[in-house]
């Protein structure tokens, strides 16, 4: 008899998601079952279960939703699960962008930022990473930072407000949270969470040594964004 993961295509959401929350789970990114994950495949987009650890969520788990957040097939009823609370946020970029991937993770370095960086704006330049995220080396990275609240359908304006005011963007850190992700694929979504760590461990870093991460190298300039 099939395994789960063996009924599906290797490249399908159902067995990408698991492969990804496990991934994610080394990285600490997603650790005591948060964050979530998600994948566009047409009108269905499949999502990570709420409340189960992410590095054992099973193929059949997972809960699929339309953008107006209509379920359109759920998990095994004996398994109990729920949605996750993120999914509301992730439809936001979903219907606001129409990327091919959302991931929600809980990485402490974005955690970190967004207490280092007191005001609405993670911003950097001059980093070769940032042209993981879209971006040019000598570029003036800049991402929104929201507020977070215990009742995350409070989040949901702030999220489309940043999306309004920074149309160029594909990341939105939540203030002592973490940080939504989004691209065209499930891909490049990925390349994109490892960049943005990267960049948010580096600036932590340059803090701490005295470095700003938003100062022009001598000789150098921004190139408009």
């Amino acid at each position: 008899m099939a395994s789960d993961s063996e009924k599906y295509d290797e490249d399908h959401p159902r067995n990408i998601l698991p492969e990804l929350g496990r991934l994610f789970y080394s990285l600490g990114w997603m650790t005591g079952s948060g964050g979530s994950l998600s994948i566009r495949q047409g009108e269905k987009i499949y999502v990570t279960p709420s409340g189960v650890e992410k590095e054992k969520v099973k193929p059949d788990e997972l809960f699929v939703v339309n953008v107006q957040k209509e379920v359109l097939e759920g998990p095994p009823k004996a398994k109990k699960l729920r949605q996750s609370s993120c999914a509301p946020l992730m439809m936001v970029a979903y219907k606001h962008r129409a990327p091919g991937a959302v991931f929600h993770t809980h990485s402490p370095s974005a955690v970190l930022v967004s207490m280092l960086y007191s005001g609405k704006e993670f911003c950097c330049t001059h980093q070769q990473m940032i042209r993981g995220v879209g971006g040019r080396y000598d570029s003036e990275l800049v991402v929104p930072i929201i507020q977070n609240f215990h009742d995350e359908s409070r989040i949901i304006p702030h999220m489309e407000k940043a999306l309004e005011d920074y149309p160029d963007t594909n990341a939105v850190i939540v203030r002592r949270h973490g940080i939504y992700v989004w691209a065209d694929n499930w891909r490049t979504a990925k390349l994109r969470c490892e960049s943005y760590d990267y960049l948010f461990q580096t600036a932590i870093k340059m803090k701490q040594m005295g470095l700003d991460p938003t100062q022009v190298p001598d000789g150098e300039e921004v190139v408009p964004r």
